[in-house]
């Protein structure tokens, strides 16, 4: 049986405004469960340079009804700090017989 792994995802949430009235935001982070964590294939790396000029590392396979915003935003897994870049890829749920049914590249962020 095949399981994923837990990495923990970093989301922006509003907390106050400043002396100007602008929202002020805090990271927060999330452990999300059973994130399948893959390195990127030589195509995935080619393809990722040529539309977002940055060099994918790994692809995460996120769990089927899984809510977080997965755009543009950190990750932290095996004792490194990564950013999540693209859109995620998603298909229908009822449609994948596994456990995940989006997918979303990564690149080092140190």
């Amino acid at each position: 049986m095949i399981k994923g792994t837990t990495v923990q995802l970093a989301e922006m949430v509003e907390v106050g405004t400043d002396e100007l009235s602008q929202p002020v935001f805090e990271e927060v982070w999330h452990d999300v469960k059973n994130v399948i964590v893959a390195p990127a294939s030589s195509d995935d790396i080619v393809d990722a340079t040529k539309m977002y000029g940055k060099k994918a590392q790994y692809v995460l396979g996120i769990p089927k009804g899984d809510t977080h915003n997965w755009i543009d935003t950190k990750v932290r897994f095996f004792g490194k700090e990564w950013r999540t870049f693209g859109v995620p890829t998603e298909g229908i749920e009822t449609m994948i017989p596994l456990s995940w049914n989006k997918k979303v590249m990564v690149e080092w962020y140190g």
